[in-house]
């Protein structure tokens, strides 16, 4: 084989994989059981070159094909493991890699995975001040390089910091979801921390390249000129509309503090540091080989879209593109199409985008689902509603059927009467305005406190739709700071807006159908088309989205 890779499942070493493959090498993956081949074939890679073999370096290995080149991106990475849990695989498990790699004949290279705070320390590890993992990962580092020298095995390290990308929930994860559901009142740290950051996609370009470096060296990965961390913490918090926070907690306070009122693992706080690393020869290396680092404020604000969209490893994202943007002064989740779609989807109350999850792939063309102001995902907005509408519907090239719910009928409707030349047609699926109030959430007593206490499970009996991720999704939302709040607030002003509503429904002149769920019917009269969908409440598109997307059928579709 030309490469054989250890911890291949991991995050790093399956996107090592990847890379490997995708520039034509024939790999083999040490694995204890299969989830590479399914994540590899969900990134499009061609698995043609790609060998599976059973491998445990947590015991002396053998009968495993030769490689050229020898990568151990192996380790147990997590905070609370006992020292025997983490010696195991980083301190016995990188020694079983180095010692099976020196018996091959045509070992070109041995790339050891390290680590940025670890790497060259010298002395006796201190696994009481620095918690299992850390010290058995600079136990690992100097036992593989006093070992490789007394062997002659031609070793390179390579110490990547931080690393972020799409699938990465751990680490500095943490911090950016506790940002995001308002529980960082402030910064751990001091103003000169630094957390340096690498990608995923550089990273694994990067070892992939190493093999052709000289050995011996260590490479520091990471990008220099990551903002400090009350930067970063700001910038992130800027790019998902959340409010940052302005204090700094100092490590040495949190380290006196109760653990149960900073939340803090006291094993993370050594990785609060201010200290800087010699990348010097990894930046050289990089440049050599033609590699660019991407900007970091760029990766941080991707990366932090990936986390949301997958709920920080809770869920996986139905529909792709998706991430901030700015929609009249909002900070607005967008998932799907901006530019051509042919549907787009406005969620009503108390839901998010995610209420069209199954609909979507019944539905002929791109969609386009955003995350109304102020709900779901996205910020507030003082512009209005309409105002945001207008402007989010401004770079669409092509006439998509609108499609509101419940209380995003409205909206849409007004969208529709005052600009009929940019919609094909009007797609109201139970429009509040023509039905009898809120009577279920009404009788609930569903006001703002008492959504942010509710469970899935709970929400699911209120709505009276079954307990999917769609449900699970609205209510992590409704637990954010504010949501629940304007929710609440946006009930009272569609009951408030029943009347303009009904009026404006005179006035559209695109074509125009009502669906409704049969146990949820209208209560007024319409001069428009009307589906019933059986066995459905408010929700019909939870319940039978198949039936709803044949109705949809009925209404014009552009080309």
């Amino acid at each position: 084989m030309d490469a054989i890779v250890f911890g291949a499942t991991g995050f790093i070493g399956r996107s090592l994989v990847a890379e490997l493959l995708t520039r034509g090498q024939r790999v083999a993956a040490a694995v204890r059981e299969d989830t590479l081949t399914p994540w590899l074939v969900s990134q499009g890679v061609d698995t043609a070159g790609l060998d599976l073999v059973a491998a445990d370096i947590t015991r002396p290995l053998s009968g495993l094909p030769e490689a050229r080149d020898v990568y151990n991106t192996a380790g147990r990475y997590a905070f609370g493991l006992d020292v025997a849990q983490a010696r195991a695989v980083n301190v016995t498990g990188a020694l079983h890699v180095l010692e099976w790699a020196a018996a091959l004949p045509g070992l070109r290279r041995l790339v050891h995975l390290s680590g940025y705070r670890v790497s060259g320390k010298e002395g006796r590890p201190d696994y009481a001040r620095l918690g299992a993992y850390e010290a058995s990962k600079v136990e690992g580092d100097l036992a593989v390089r006093a070992r490789a020298h007394e062997l002659d095995v031609p070793l390179t390290l390579v110490n990547p910091s931080s690393v972020i990308g799409p699938g990465q929930y751990i680490g500095l994860a943490s911090l950016v979801e506790d940002l995001w559901h308002g529980r960082l009142p402030a910064v751990p740290g001091g103003r000169d921390t630094f957390v340096p950051i690498t990608t995923i996609d550089h990273l694994a370009r990067f070892l992939a390249e190493v093999p052709t470096s000289p050995a011996g060296e260590h490479y520091w990965v990471l990008d220099d000129a990551t903002p400090r961390l009350p930067e970063l913490i700001a910038l992130l918090a800027d790019h998902t509309g959340v409010r940052a926070p302005r204090r700094t907690v100092p490590v040495a306070l949190i380290r006196r503090l109760p653990r149960g009122l900073t939340g803090a693992d006291p094993e993370t706080l050594s990785f609060l540091s201010a200290d800087r690393y010699p990348t010097a020869s990894a930046d050289a290396f990089a440049a050599a080989t033609g590699l660019e680092t991407p900007p970091a404020a760029d990766a941080l604000r991707a990366w932090a879209d990936d986390l949301v969209a997958a709920r920080f490893g809770t869920a996986s994202p139905w529909l792709t593109p998706y991430g901030y943007t700015s929609v009249a002064g909002s900070r607005t989740w967008v998932t799907g199409d901006r530019l051509h779609p042919a549907h787009v989807l406005l969620h009503g109350l108390p839901m998010n985008a995610d209420l069209w999850a199954p609909l979507a792939p019944h539905l002929p063309g791109p969609v386009l689902a955003p995350d109304l102001p102020g709900l779901g995902r996205s910020a507030a907005t003082t512009q209005g509603v309409d105002a945001w509408l207008a402007e989010l519907l401004g770079p669409v090239r092509t006439r998509p059927t609108l499609v509101a719910h419940s209380a995003a009928c409205g909206p849409a409707l007004r969208y529709a009467v005052d600009r009929p030349d940019r919609v094909s047609g009007l797609v109201l699926v139970s429009p509040s305005f023509l039905q009898a109030p809120a009577a279920r959430m009404a009788r609930s007593g569903l006001a703002a406190p008492m959504m942010r206490r509710m469970s899935a499970a709970r929400l699911a009996r209120t709505l009276g739709v079954p307990e999917g991720p769609e449900v699970v999704s609205a209510a992590a939302d409704l637990r954010r700071p504010g949501t629940a709040r304007r929710v609440t607030a946006a009930l009272r002003t569609d009951v408030a807006e029943r009347g303009r509503s009904r009026a404006l429904l005179d006035r559209v002149t695109v074509p125009v159908l009502i669906v409704v769920g049969a146990a949820d019917p209208l209560v007024t009269a319409v001069g428009h088309p009307v589906a019933e969908v059986p066995g459905a409440g408010h929700y019909p598109q939870l319940i039978d989205p198949a039936q709803v997307a044949r109705h949809l059928g009925a209404v014009p579709v552009p080309g």
